[in-house]
C-alpha cells in the first residue's frame, strides 16, 4: 500500500502547476487556499501566487493596472502590463518552484488574459495568444480549475466587491464581464482535458469537494471517500475562516 510519504516523494520528483480561473467573485482565492492548506498538511511544498503579482515588480504592476484612477489606460497598454508581470513571475518564481518539485497554485494565469483582453476588450486573439506564449516561456498549467458562480456577471461582481471597492477591471461594466464569462466557457471547451469547470453555487464545503474531485487524478487521496468526507471539508473551511479572522 502506498503511504502518504511515498505519494509526496513521487510528486516531488516533478512540480505540479495548477491555476484557478474564472469570473470575479467565483471563489478562486478561497478555494486555492483550501487546496494549499490540505496539500501542506500532507507534506507537500506549496507555492501560492496571484496574477498580476507574486513578485515585487509584479505587485507594482498590479497596483498600476487595477487602479481605477488609471481610467485612460489603453487596452494595448493593459495587455502588455499583464504580460510583463507574468514574464517576471514565471522567470523569478514559477519555473524555479516547479524545478524544485513544489506544487504551484496560481490565482489567474494566461487564460484570464485571453478572456479579459481578447474577448472582453476585443484585442486580436491570435496576438494575445502569441503574447501569452512569449510571457509563459514554455510553462503551461497541468490543471486549471475554472470557477464560475452559476449566475450572471452582476452576481460575481457583487461577491467580489462585497468587502472592498471595485478595481479598474471590476468597474468595466456588465457587458464586459458577460463577454469574459462566456470566454471562459469557450476556453473550457477548447481544452477540456486541462480545464475542469466547478460551479460555486453551493456552500463552501460542498464547493471544495467539487474542486478536490477535479484534482483527484493528480492527487489520488482526493478521490478517497474515507478521507474527503463532508466533515473533512467543513473542518477545512472552518480552519481557513478562523485563520482569516486571526
Amino acid at each position: 500500500m502506498e503511504t502518504m510519504a511515498d505519494e509526496t516523494k513521487q510528486v516531488s520528483r516533478k512540480g505540479v502547476f495548477i491555476t484557478f480561473e474564472g469570473g470575479d467573485g467565483a471563489g478562486k482565492s478561497t478555494h486555492m487556499q483550501l487546496v494549499a492548506e490540505a496539500l501542506r498538511a500532507r507534506g507537500y511544498k506549496v507555492e501560492c501566487l496571484r496574477e498580476p503579482g507574486g513578485t515585487i515588480i509584479g505587485e507594482q504592476l498590479r497596483q498600476t493596472v487595477l487602479d481605477p484612477g488609471n481610467y485612460i489606460m489603453t487596452d494595448e497598454c493593459e495587455l502588455l502590463i499583464y504580460e510583463a508581470a507574468r514574464a517576471q513571475l514565471v522567470s523569478q518564481v514559477i519555473r524555479p518552484a516547479l524545478e524544485r518539485g513544489s506544487i504551484v497554485l496560481c490565482d489567474r494565469f494566461a487564460d484570464s488574459t485571453i478572456a479579459y483582453q481578447a474577448f472582453g476588450r476585443g484585442l486580436d486573439r491570435a496576438f494575445v495568444d502569441r503574447a501569452n506564449e512569449f510571457a509563459c516561456q514554455g510553462i503551461r498549467p497541468d490543471r486549471t480549475i475554472l470557477m464560475m458562480t452559476g449566475g450572471d456577471a452582476d452576481l460575481g461582481i457583487e461577491r467580489a466587491t462585497h468587502h472592498k471597492h471595485a478595481d479598474r477591471l471590476e468597474m468595466a461594466g456588465t457587458e464586459f464581464h458577460e463577454r469574459v464569462n462566456s470566454a471562459f466557457m469557450i476556453l473550457a471547451d477548447e481544452d477540456s482535458e486541462r480545464v475542469r469547470l466547478v460551479v460555486s453555487d453551493e456552500a463552501k464545503p460542498q464547493t471544495a469537494a467539487k474542486v478536490f474531485a477535479a484534482l483527484s487524478d493528480l492527487f489520488a487521496w482526493m478521490a478517497d471517500p474515507a478521507v474527503c468526507t463532508l466533515e473533512y471539508f467543513e473542518r477545512l473551511v472552518l480552519n481557513r475562516e478562523t485563520l482569516g479572522r486571526g
